[in-house]
């Protein structure tokens, strides 16, 4: 994992987007200790450490031409490589229960806010709302 970027966004996604999980975890004390190892717990600690978080696999094409496109612009992701990680899987999981199924790699988080898989990202750079994006979690600068 490489961690280029620091961010003062601390936002909670389980609260957005999984409400339910975040209440189970609240109404059981005793769940309260694995909650620190739940893998949604640890997606949400990762992608708010950072204006610009990427879960990647790094032996993935897409994954891939998204660093590329982000480092293309000027900016330096913190980039999350699943398949070095030894909880990669439970994490890549995490990230499929976001995005509501399919593929889990690459997914990307600007300012603390899942943005979402490849085709996400692209729409957003390709209709002009990326580079704002980039700008708001202070990533980008000019």
């Amino acid at each position: 994992m490489r961690h280029c970027q620091k961010s003062s966004h601390a936002s909670c996604y389980l609260q957005q987007y999984h409400p339910s999980m975040l209440r189970h975890h609240a109404c059981h004390p005793s769940a309260a200790a694995a909650a620190a190892e739940d893998p949604l717990q640890r997606v949400v600690r990762l992608a708010s450490g950072s204006a610009i978080v990427i879960f990647s696999v790094s032996t993935c094409c897409m994954c891939h031409a998204l660093k590329r496109l982000f480092c293309g612009m000027g900016v330096s992701p913190t980039v999350f490589e699943l398949d070095q990680d030894p909880r990669g899987k439970d994490i890549e999981r995490a990230l499929m229960l976001l995005l509501g199924g399919g593929s889990a790699v690459p997914v990307v988080f600007i300012g603390g806010k899942l943005v979402g898989a490849m085709d996400r990202v692209m729409a957003s750079h390709i209709n002009g709302t990326l580079v704002p994006l980039l700008k708001e979690a202070g990533a980008l600068w000019l």
